[in-house]
């Protein structure tokens, strides 16, 4: 099942922007539908017969072959071009590097679409949430978590957006101007869907790294293109690479999770870990500064260091400084009072807690509890300690955070019995 997942995450995608684009975004709802049914086709079918031994070519054809009989039945066919069917042979046959040049210089049909739902008609939350739902396989539940919102409420979002989509007539002819226009909300999506892979609220499992493997490879696609490739989405690949390094890391053999000043660091991929310092380099041209750049050097200093022990915790403290200035957020001054504490003592760390403006945002987020837990524990308060715990208990959203929070709470000593 697991396989099939991270099979759909990579395909899904590709199939529903070359159908978008052939048949035109006004049939978004048939290119779903048909993408849809070829993998329940091939859940059935390779149920009783196996796998094919290129399970993405199965998937192309067989969505190729509804979509026409779709069209055919519904006496559709004849709106469009009579060498339909060679085209959509072309492109599932054609190398991305030799496909047609457009006017805004993305040559690739899943760049397209994911630029096109950047509609300037659509709140950036809209836009997000459809490159999620279109683009990366997911579901109504998983970008509602991505956002904090209700499954309803994100729904009717999406459905109000993909309308508005299917209302345009140029969605696929912009030019370089609009690339650029467009970008930093394209940036944010992927970002998006990379921490909902690295720790975001699954049910089921703490990591999970296929999200990332989607997201890793989506950024790449926009490093490739000359008018894409820009400072930001340079410093976002760094981000990505030197935070997907650490993946092998961060649950051991039974899926438990790892704090990071524990975990083996020979385990970390160093491949990664270059690529991701050559694309921070690569970050530098020019004066701009973003988050992702921020957050890149962040986990740079962490990559670079051989342990714990030996990370520039000072140089942490203040890139995080910078962050809170250029975007200030409860999460980023919790880390930061977190990088506080390995740098100055847990009494520091505390004390920057206690500072935090917004902290009620926190209340909801177990990784909040567990900071105050395992600082107030270094420090003897047992009860504190004990009492953030529990809180982090009732909050944790999968089975590997329960069991991280109670080999946490293992560690305070229990009270004596008077």
């Amino acid at each position: 099942m697991q396989d099939a997942e991270r099979l759909f995450r990579r395909e899904a995608g590709r199939l529903v922007a070359i159908l978008t684009r052939l048949f035109g975004i006004h049939n978004l709802a048939l290119a779903e539908d048909v993408v849809q049914d070829a993998f329940e086709r091939a859940l059935e079918t390779w149920k009783f017969h196996g796998v094919p031994d290129n399970p993405s070519a199965w998937l192309m054809v067989t969505a190729k072959r509804r979509a026409l009989d779709v069209l055919r039945r519904d006496g559709t066919a004849r709106r469009f071009a009579p060498e339909l069917e060679r085209e959509l042979d072309s492109e599932w046959t054609r190398a991305p590097a030799v496909e047609e040049a457009f006017e805004s210089g993305l040559n690739d049909s899943q760049l397209r679409l994911m630029f096109s739902c950047i509609h300037p008609r659509l709140p950036e939350e809209a836009q997000v949430a459809l490159v999620l739902n279109l683009l990366c396989g997911f579901g109504i539940d998983e970008v509602a978590a991505a956002f904090l919102k209700s499954r309803a409420a994100m729904e009717k979002r999406i459905v109000r957006a993909k309308k508005t989509l299917a209302g345009s007539k140029r969605l696929f002819d912009f030019t370089a101007t609009d690339v650029a226009a467009r970008l930093p909300a394209v940036q944010r999506a992927l970002y998006l869907l990379f921490n909902e892979g690295y720790h975001g609220a699954s049910a089921e499992t703490p990591v999970r790294a296929e999200l990332c493997d989607e997201a890793l490879r989506l950024v790449h696609l926009l490093v490739e293109q000359r008018l894409t490739a820009v400072p930001a989405t340079h410093a976002l690949a760094a981000l990505m690479n030197l935070l997907a390094a650490r993946l092998p890391g961060r649950v051991d053999a039974e899926g438990n999770l790892i704090l990071l000043v524990d975990q083996d660091r020979s385990r970390w991929d160093h491949a990664r870990i270059a690529e991701g310092v050559r694309q921070l380099d690569l970050s530098a041209a020019g004066d701009e500064l973003t988050v992702y750049h921020l957050e890149a050097a962040i986990a740079a200093f962490h990559a670079k260091a051989t342990s714990a022990a030996e990370t520039d915790w000072g140089g942490i403290v203040a890139v995080y400084d910078t962050l809170m200035k250029v975007q200030p957020s409860p999460v980023v001054a919790l880390n930061r009072a977190v990088a506080i504490a390995q740098r100055d003592g847990p009494a520091r760390g505390l004390e920057e807690i206690s500072r935090i403006e917004e902290r009620a945002r926190l209340a909801r987020y177990p990784f909040f509890h567990i900071a105050v837990g395992e600082l107030s524990s270094r420090l003897g308060r047992e009860d504190e300690a004990q009492h953030a715990f529990d809180k982090a208990l009732g909050l944790a959203r999968n089975p590997a955070e329960r069991r991280f929070i109670c080999s946490r709470t293992a560690t305070v000593p229990a009270r004596p019995r008077l």
